[in-house]
């Protein structure tokens, strides 16, 4: 066995079901299953690494209680730190599953959020995504050893190594924010007029703002030097139109080892639209 492979261990996979182990038993055995296009497929190839199983995090997570004012625009800390939680539980679980295969990194990775009828107060958080292996053995893990996870294309996984960078994790942040409702006097003399709103404009700069500084924190504390392929994501989650969470995520990169090696232009003309 090479010594970059980690040893399968099934006591380290608490949670996944029997099925689960034995899929990726599977994949260890050589049978690899991707959620990569065709096109994306021949990219990664490219780009020197092999896909080597389609690898899953789950937490169903119930979201707690946290009441606010009517008037008063604030950050609902419960809930932010419950979406956060629940995510990281996911990610963590899904890597994994990447590190049992022996993985150096997953691409193309999606985070996702399920709600069901048999529980409004409960979520279920779900991470997918590629898990890939230098084919020629060049470690391209993390610098805390586990496998990078980036949610960037395998287009954009190509193209990013040709820049000379790699990328080490994806970074998230959150911010579940209240915002403060308009008083009846208020809405009543603003009405038929162009004005700003300025209560609701300062209530979503904030969030947007404290999102996306969690996760520029996030980058610097694994050194990081810089993020790519940010969005900024806003959705209610059913809990009424003035409470919204603000999720910024992005692929935090660092320079490669022997960068000059320049990746070769693919062989095949592709249709990359």
């Amino acid at each position: 066995m090479n010594e970059r492979e980690t040893a399968y261990d099934p006591s380290s996979l608490e949670g996944v079901p029997e099925a689960g182990r034995a899929r990726l038993q599977q994949n260890r055995q050589g049978l690899f299953t991707s959620d990569l296009s065709v096109n994306e497929f021949l990219l990664v190839k490219e780009a020197g690494f092999d896909p080597v199983g389609l690898v899953v995090g789950s937490s169903i997570y119930h979201i707690g209680l946290q009441m606010a004012g009517w008037k008063k625009s604030q950050e609902m800390t419960v809930l932010s730190e419950a979406m956060y939680g629940a995510r990281q539980l996911a990610m963590t679980r899904m890597e994994e599953e990447a590190d049992q295969l022996g993985a150096d990194g997953v691409v193309g990775v999606r985070l996702d959020i399920g709600r069901y009828e048999w529980g409004q107060d409960m979520a279920e958080f779900i991470a997918i995504g590629t898990a890939v292996k230098h084919r020629e053995g060049a470690v391209h893990r993390a610098p805390n050893g586990r496998p990078f996870t980036s949610d960037l294309s395998g287009q954009d996984f190509w193209t990013l190594l040709r820049t000379g960078h790699r990328p080490v994790g994806m970074v998230m942040g959150s911010c579940v924010y209240h915002v403060a409702h308009r008083g009846m006097f208020q809405s009543m003399a603003q009405t038929g007029r162009n004005v700003e709103l300025s209560n609701f404009t300062q209530a979503l700069y904030d969030a947007r703002e404290l999102a996306m500084e969690r996760m520029q924190s996030e980058a610097q504390e694994i050194g990081a030097e810089g993020i790519v392929g940010v969005s900024l994501e806003e959705k209610s989650h059913g809990w009424g139109s003035h409470t919204i969470e603000f999720f910024a995520v992005g692929t935090a990169i660092i320079p490669r080892e022997g960068h000059d090696e320049a990746i070769q232009a693919p062989t095949t003309v592709l249709d990359l639209s």
